[in-house]
């Protein structure tokens, strides 16, 4: 399927839809656990529950950074060589983000306008006519 801004987020089911809402479940029986029983064990229950809620949202930041740094350095280099200049430093890191999306073609087009115009990271996709896909990006 081709993307395009309708469709360009992504969910990782596993994550999203299962691990997530697990956690979440698991922590709220914990804690009611724990309120009606209040034990030693009960409450150790809470700690782990917590620290795999906050291991499962620290994985998943941790791996969306890396992910940012990489696309921030493919673009910049891809501005390099449409350009032969260095890349806008008045593009924030979401601006950078969302100009992966803009086709060779109309990158350097959506560059100047979203330094223009200050455009905001959706507004930036917004502008964008001829969708490159990321499908890589989870």
């Amino acid at each position: 399927m081709s993307q395009n801004y309708a469709n360009h987020k992504r969910f990782y089911p596993l994550f999203h839809f299962f691990t997530i809402p697990i956690t979440i479940l698991g922590l709220g029986l914990a804690i009611y656990s724990f309120v009606a029983i209040p034990t030693i064990i009960t409450g150790l229950i809470v700690l782990a529950f917590f620290l795999i809620a906050i291991v499962a949202v620290m994985a998943r930041m941790f791996s969306l950074k890396a992910q940012d740094r990489a696309v921030r350095a493919e673009e910049k280099l891809r501005y390099f060589i449409l350009a032969g200049k260095i890349f806008p430093s008045e593009l924030g890191l979401g601006q950078t983000l969302a100009l992966r999306f803009a086709s060779d073609d109309e990158y350097l087009a959506v560059v100047d306008k979203a330094v223009s115009e200050k455009l905001s990271s959706d507004e930036i996709k917004k502008a964008i006519k001829n969708w490159r896909g990321d499908y890589h990006r989870i």
